[in-house]
C-alpha cells in the first residue's frame, strides 16, 4: 500500500497498489481465514504507520473489497490446486471484485466518503467527469471509473501472482 498509482481514468482517490499479492499469495498457501487476517493486517499497519486520508472510507473499503477478491480465488484454488484452478479462482475473485465493488461503491461507500467529508454526491461525480467527460452520473461514474479500475486491480495483482506464487510457494510451505 506504500506505493499507490493513480490513474488516468479515475478520480484521485482511487490509486492502484498491489497490496493484494501478499494477501492472496498469504491465502493461497494458508488458507482464506489467513487471507482475511493477513488482509487486515495489512489495513492494520497502513492506518498505524500513514493514518486514513479518507477518513476510513479507503481503508474499510479496501478491507472489504480485499476479502471479496481474495476469497473466492483462495477458496477455488484450495479445490483445486492447479495453475488452471488459481487462474479460475483469481478470474471469480476478479468478478467478485468489479461486482462488490460497484454495487458497494454505488450504495455504501461513496455515499459514506461524501457524509464524511461534507460533500455532495454530485461534487464526486464532477471529479469523475473533470476526468472523462462521459461520466455524469453515479452509473456512469461505477461504469467508467470504478468498474475499470477493480478490473484492473484484479487483472494485475492475479498475472503477478500467477508469475510468482511457485517461487515463492516453498519458502511459505518450509520446503526449501
Amino acid at each position: 500500500m506504500v506505493v499507490e498509482i493513480p490513474l488516468w481514468f479515475a478520480p484521485g482517490f482511487y490509486k492502484i497498489d498491489l497490496s493484494e499479492l501478499p494477501v492472496l499469495i498469504g491465502g493461497f498457501a494458508m488458507g482464506p481465514i489467513a487471507g482475511i487476517i493477513i488482509e487486515l493486517i495489512k489495513i492494520l499497519l497502513y492506518l498505524v504507520i500513514h493514518g486514513s486520508s479518507t477518513g476510513g472510507v479507503g481503508d474499510l473499503a479496501n478491507f472489504i473489497l480485499g476479502c471479496s477478491f481474495v476469497v473466492p480465488a483462495v477458496l477455488i484454488y484450495k479445490k483445486q490446486k492447479s495453475k488452471k484452478g488459481a487462474i479460475i479462482g483469481m478470474s471469480i475473485g476478479t468478478l467478485s471484485l468489479i461486482i462488490f465493488g460497484s454495487i458497494l461503491n454505488a450504495f455504501f461507500l461513496l455515499p459514506f466518503y461524501a457524509n464524511v467529508f461534507h460533500m455532495p454526491m454530485d461534487s464526486l461525480v464532477a471529479m469523475g467527469t473533470s476526468i472523462n467527460s462521459a461520466i455524469h452520473d453515479m452509473t456512469t461514474f461505477i461504469m467508467l471509473a470504478v468498474a475499470p479500475f477493480n478490473l484492473l486491480k484484479g487483472l494485475l495483482v492475479s498475472v503477478i501472482t500467477i508469475l510468482i506464487y511457485k517461487k515463492v510457494s516453498p519458502i511459505l510451505h518450509n520446503k526449501i
